[in-house]
């Protein structure tokens, strides 16, 4: 059975979340602080992790931070914050996804299928080239692996799709809505802009710029010269 950990301070959210996530199969595991949702997120392993930003103790961007470093588990982020400085330093530390407070649970739910469906299929790295190689990026699908001139880097499932499509479209421009559409399946419903943010992750964990070429106005361009 597919698990699911929620952390959230408030039961009332985590009483929403809980009643509309089991009628769909899932199993769904609580916790109510940072340290808690640490130890449960060791204990139990979910499969998708739905985390507060603001919680007691230890902040969920600090949990965060501290889950990337052992877990590629797939975060969605809740916080009833507006201001878009949380969102993206949500995003730069790990989160893949993130919802804003108040939100519809359906929204949530659908956000929550989505998400595992892709990451049960292989997204959008399936039926494509597996291996793609060029003069200093390797993608190897079937490994779910990146090197740059032969060392190992190490990226989140949604870094390492978003890299995949771009390197699979090698020289050609992609938008937002187009990298979304590959990679999240099409149901996405927040903003476009979580492309700039993982994309921009990506960039930095390649330890160049110019693979990745932004086109003002258009999309993006994976620019590594072919082997």
């Amino acid at each position: 059975m597919t698990k699911i950990l929620v952390i959230d301070d408030e039961p009332s959210i985590t009483n929403l979340v809980s009643a509309y996530l089991k009628p769909e199969g899932y199993e769904v595991f609580t916790a109510a602080d940072g340290n808690a949702g640490l130890k449960a997120a060791r204990a139990f392993k979910p499969d998708l992790i739905i985390l507060d930003l603001m919680l007691p103790g230890m902040d969920g961007i600090e949990l965060l931070s501290r889950l990337r470093r052992e877990s590629d588990v797939y975060v969605i982020m809740l916080t009833a914050r507006t201001e878009e400085t949380d969102k993206i330093v949500g995003l730069s530390v790990g989160a893949d996804d993130y919802v804003t407070k108040p939100f519809s649970p359906r929204e949530l739910v659908a956000r929550v299928k989505a998400a595992l469906r892709r990451l049960q299929t292989g997204s959008g790295t399936g039926g494509e080239r597996s291996v793609l190689s060029f003069k200093h990026v390797h993608v190897d699908a079937g490994a779910h692996t990146v090197r740059v001139d032969n060392e190992l880097i190490e990226l989140t499932s949604i870094e390492f799709e978003l890299l995949h499509a771009l390197a699979e479209n090698h020289g050609r421009v992609l938008s937002r809505e187009q990298l979304l559409e590959k990679v999240w399946g099409g149901e996405y419903f927040g903003d476009m802009r979580v492309v700039d943010v993982h994309l921009g992750h990506v960039r930095q964990k390649l330890g160049n710029d110019e693979y990745i070429s932004t086109v003002r106005g258009v999309g993006y361009r994976f620019d590594d010269e072919p082997l």
